[in-house]
């Protein structure tokens, strides 16, 4: 496990403090899965993640991570990056190999930007950095799981979107450019659902992450640069852009020419 350290938190949130049960679309309990190899710190997210009434197992390697996935096929998985056998980037290939709409959420030390920059990059869907809060690596997980639709309290889609050529149906979760499939991920869907909304609306980097993430990021306003990027290389490429940087202010989607 990579700089050791503690969490801001000892124990589970006192139960007046608890947010609504979520559950998956169906009812069933969410799974998830713990990997890190210090198993203290596995057993303390344990324990939070059970009080939220959902379905845990843990695994201390890379190996013993994909094994369980494989039996227990969970829903989201939080994913240390430093792994006594291999990294947390390997994992999360084997991961989705197994279960391709698992949603992950990395561990990363502090001071390793590189590491969380290649975690996204290669297609994790957050981070949360130690130390951290209990509070909020639940509030992320609540949030990947209502991004990527296996939470019950998920919003109700509202039908077909349109701006220019691009063309999105929520109810199908298919986005086309001009005829052509796209596929996204839970998070650059979401991102591009705002950005579809609300055409040529300047959103400011603050907005999006309080529509998008429905988190505090802190300041790391870079995410929604990176996710901007990434769909960008998928909406706009070899085509005239529809996606438009704002300097100083934000982005705006409105149709070409």
């Amino acid at each position: 496990m990579e700089n050791a350290a503690p969490v801001t938190a000892t124990g589970a949130p006192a139960p007046a403090d608890r947010a609504a049960t979520t559950t998956r679309a169906d009812g069933t309990p969410v799974r998830v899965l713990v990997v890190d190899d210090e198993p203290s710190l596995a057993e303390l997210l344990s324990s939070v993640l059970r009080y939220e009434g959902w379905d845990v197992e843990t695994a201390g390697n890379g190996t013993e991570a994909v094994r369980t996935a494989r039996e227990f096929r969970p829903d989201a998985v939080v994913l240390d990056i430093m792994l006594p056998d291999f990294n947390g980037l390997e994992v999360m290939r084997r991961l989705r190999a197994e279960v391709p709409q698992i949603c992950v959420l990395f561990l990363t030390a502090r001071d390793a930007v590189e590491d969380r920059v290649a975690g996204i990059t290669a297609g994790g869907d957050d981070y949360v950095t130690k130390p951290f809060s209990l509070e909020e690596v639940l509030a992320r997980l609540r949030g990947l799981l209502r991004r990527a639709h296996l939470s019950r309290t998920q919003s109700k889609s509202e039908g077909s979107l349109a701006v220019g050529d691009l063309t999105m149906d929520e109810d199908a979760r298919e986005v086309r450019r001009d005829g052509d499939l796209i596929e996204l991920t839970a998070t650059e869907f979401e991102l591009l659902r705002f950005l579809m909304r609300n055409p040529r609306r300047v959103l400011s980097k603050a907005q999006i992450l309080d529509r998008v993430w429905n988190y505090d990021f802190g300041g790391q306003a870079h995410v929604v640069e990176l996710y901007i990027s990434y769909l960008r290389k998928k909406i706009d490429a070899g085509r005239a852009p529809l996606i438009h940087t704002v300097r100083g202010v934000g982005y705006v989607l409105k149709p070409a020419g």
